[in-house]
């Protein structure tokens, strides 16, 4: 089979097509017949060197696919059969043209989706739904601060939020990607580049601050996160798009406020996890 494939760590002028070796379905797996597949900042980061994929994962990008059940493995439960349009939660793996999956990694695909939408769902919506919800544990009417809003992941956070009966704000760093996250259902969006958010969502929560921050941002983030996080507030670090040192008082600033850092991340997770 054939797979989007790189060499050596670099841009995008470094990718190819590899001719590779299809994979067999395992124990528990399902061999799927990729139709599409999405492109992640993890597979950027992945192409560049910076994000070797986990141990056992394969090594080819992608998180995420669409296509149909083209075999099984042995032990498989019978869920799943020859032909069912699937989409796919991965490890790695997704940029070919098949992939094995746990059958449990597998979600059946509504029949008015295209293959294409469907490739974009599993990494980002089941990233920002278990931010939320099994980490986060949004309830009804409390403000979330999203950043990078316009992100796979943050465009599916502020929809979860609005399902949560939350209220979603968010930051990002021009104004056509602040209109789409108005077109998403942010109930408001700040330019971090020309605007102290922290500031800026004080202000429109008129004093109280944010219950619960998602961040894929990091260390440079730190001070202005507890700036606006309501007192026994939830913040969540799930990235670290700017490092993760912290120069100054985090612990005296996080205890100040009784707040709690939780940490997230997906693709790390063992399959029972998953």
């Amino acid at each position: 089979m054939f797979a989007a494939y790189f060499d050596r760590p670099g841009g995008p002028e470094n990718l190819y097509m590899k001719e590779v070796i299809k994979p067999n379905p395992g124990e528990g797996e399902v061999l799927v017949k990729v139709s599409a597949s999405a492109l992640n900042r993890a597979d950027l980061l992945q192409r560049r060197g910076k994000y070797p994929p986990p141990k056992g994962a394969s090594d080819i990008l992608g998180l995420e696919a669409a296509g149909s059940v083209a075999g099984l493995g042995p032990g498989c439960t019978g869920r799943w059969k020859v032909g069912d349009a699937v989409m796919a939660l991965l490890s790695g793996g997704g940029q070919a043209q098949y992939v094995t999956v746990p059958e449990g990694h597998l979600m059946p695909i509504p029949k008015d989706m295209t293959f294409i939408q469907a490739a974009a769902i599993p990494e980002a919506w089941l990233t920002a739904f278990q931010l939320l919800h099994f980490v986060g544990k949004v309830q009804e009417g409390e403000a979330v601060l999203i950043h990078a809003g316009a992100s796979g992941v943050g465009t599916a956070a502020i929809q979860l939020v609005r399902l949560a009966k939350a209220v979603p704000i968010v930051t990002a760093g021009t104004q056509e990607k602040l209109k789409a996250t108005a077109n998403a259902g942010a109930a408001v969006g700040f330019n971090y580049k020309n605007e102290d958010f922290s500031e800026k969502v004080l202000e429109f929560t008129q004093g109280s601050g944010v219950d619960i921050i998602l961040d894929c941002v990091g260390g440079s983030y730190w001070e202005k996160n507890l700036n606006c996080l309501r007192t026994d507030g939830r913040w969540i670090v799930y990235g670290l798009l700017s490092g993760g040192e912290v120069h100054g008082d985090l612990l005296a600033r996080l205890l100040s406020k009784r707040a709690t850092i939780h940490t997230s991340l997906l693709r790390s997770r063992d399959k029972e996890a998953s």
